[in-house]
C-alpha cells in the first residue's frame, strides 16, 4: 500500500451548520488547524480525518453510494491506507503532521443525512479521526499520506 495512500479531498465550513466548501489546497497550523474551518481553535477537534475506504463502507452498509464524503463534515478525506485507532499516533499529509486526539463520534446530523448513516459509522471508527496540527504546512489533493508513528 506504500506510495498508494493519498489526500484526495479537502472541506471546511466557515461556522457550525454552515455548508462544507471543498478545496484543492489549504494551509495547516497549530493555531488555526485548517485555514478557514470554525473547528480550528478547537485543540482536541481541530481537524478531522476521514478514510474513503470507511465512507465507503458506511454507504454501503445504508445502501447509499450515492453519498459525497462531505455529508460526513470531516475537513480531509484519505485514500490507500486504514487510519490508526490510536490516540496519540501519527499522521504526515505532505509537510503537515497530525496527532490523533480521538474518535470522530457520529452524531445525529448523520442520521438527519441519510437514515441509518449514524449506526453505519459508529463501528470501528469508521466516522474518522479528530487530530491537532503538530506541524504547520500547506497540503493538496494528491499529497502523500503515512503514518509516521504509533502512540507512544
Amino acid at each position: 500500500m506504500t506510495g498508494q495512500a493519498k489526500l484526495i479531498g479537502i472541506a471546511r465550513k466557515a461556522k457550525s451548520r454552515a455548508p462544507m466548501e471543498t478545496l484543492e489546497k489549504v494551509a495547516c497550523s497549530t493555531a488555526l488547524g485548517v485555514d478557514g474551518d470554525y473547528r480550528g481553535k478547537l485543540r482536541k477537534r481541530q481537524v478531522t480525518i476521514l478514510s474513503n475506504e470507511d465512507w465507503q463502507t458506511a454507504c454501503a452498509v445504508i445502501d447509499r453510494a450515492d453519498l459525497p464524503w462531505t455529508t460526513r463534515r470531516a475537513n480531509l478525506l484519505v485514500s490507500g491506507i486504514p487510519l490508526p485507532r490510536d490516540i496519540g499516533a501519527k499522521i504526515s499529509i505532505g509537510s503537515v503532521v497530525f496527532e490523533i486526539t480521538g474518535e470522530t463520534d457520529p452524531c445525529r446530523r448523520m442520521e438527519d443525512a441519510a437514515k441509518g448513516l449514524e449506526e453505519a459509522l459508529r463501528p470501528d471508527w469508521r466516522g474518522g479521526v479528530t487530530c491537532r496540527v503538530i506541524k504547520d504546512g500547506t497540503i493538496q489533493c494528491g499529497d502523500a499520506v503515512q503514518i509516521t508513528s504509533m502512540a507512544d
